[in-house]
């Protein structure tokens, strides 16, 4: 018995330190690699950082539109991207962001496969405004398109019908696959439905009230009141569920 509980005491140890030393090795790990991390963690690592390579990489357009301070701007569907990628320090650490995060991934993705050793994403400028960080325009441009105001969004859903608004961005693949689904079922019910389209890049301002922080994001209305929303991809046969239309 005493040589049973000898046992069960050893291998108990044991199996602690092991945990310990992966859960101390996963720190260690991102901490050296980079990594996603949130806004306010993003927002943290970047002060800490002595002169950091923040990098946008969305379209001249949106980074003029609002970006964060000391940010360059490399577009990732640039054709020069990757000769302008490849000029940064792939010592010191990196710092990419996008709108939502689906750009930044590719292109963090990218950055390590070519020898970046310390590469830091977060979930984008949607999240960013969402969070009322600090933004900064682009000089020597026209200031950012200002897009719907709240009060001139609430007139648009208010409706004795269902209003649906999909709020969206040409360069969004997700956007791009549920959009004709949204497209069919509007077209469906047109007796009962409005579907409206909102670019997020030419409404940054309303997103940022509305404290959207991420694309596709759907919004379904009945007489001007909020009844049903989503973030993210989703097929019609759950659509149609959820929303009871």
């Amino acid at each position: 018995m005493r040589n049973t509980r000898k046992q069960l005491t050893k291998l108990t140890g044991i199996f602690i330190l092991a945990l310990f030393s992966l859960n101390f090795g996963s720190c260690q790990q991102n901490t050296g690699k980079g990594g996603k991390l949130s806004v306010d963690e993003f927002e943290q690592k970047l002060s800490k950082t002595n002169a950091p390579q923040l990098i946008d990489v969305r379209s001249a357009e949106e980074f003029m539109g609002g970006h964060l301070k000391n940010a360059v701007n490399i577009n990732i569907n640039d054709g020069e991207f990757e000769t302008k990628a490849a000029a940064l320090n792939k010592k010191e650490p990196l710092f990419v962001y996008c709108l939502s995060g689906g750009r930044s991934a590719n292109a963090a993705s990218w950055f390590r496969k070519n020898g970046f050793e310390t590469v830091y994403e977060m979930p984008g400028m949607l999240a960013w405004n969402s969070a009322g960080k600090e933004v900064v325009s682009g000089q020597g441009e026209a200031p950012a398109k200002k897009g719907l105001s709240i009060d001139e969004y609430q007139k648009q859903v208010t409706s004795d019908k269902y209003v649906l608004v999909d709020f969206n961005a040409v360069w969004c693949k997700p956007c791009k696959v549920i959009g004709p689904m949204l497209d069919k079922v509007a077209e469906s019910k047109k007796d009962k439905l409005i579907l409206i389209k909102i670019d997020a890049d030419e409404n940054a301002d309303l997103l940022q009230q509305k404290q959207i922080d991420g694309i596709p994001y759907l919004e379904l209305y009945k007489d001007g009141k909020l009844i049903w929303q989503h973030k993210g991809m989703i097929d019609e046969p759950t659509f149609l569920a959820e929303t009871k239309l």
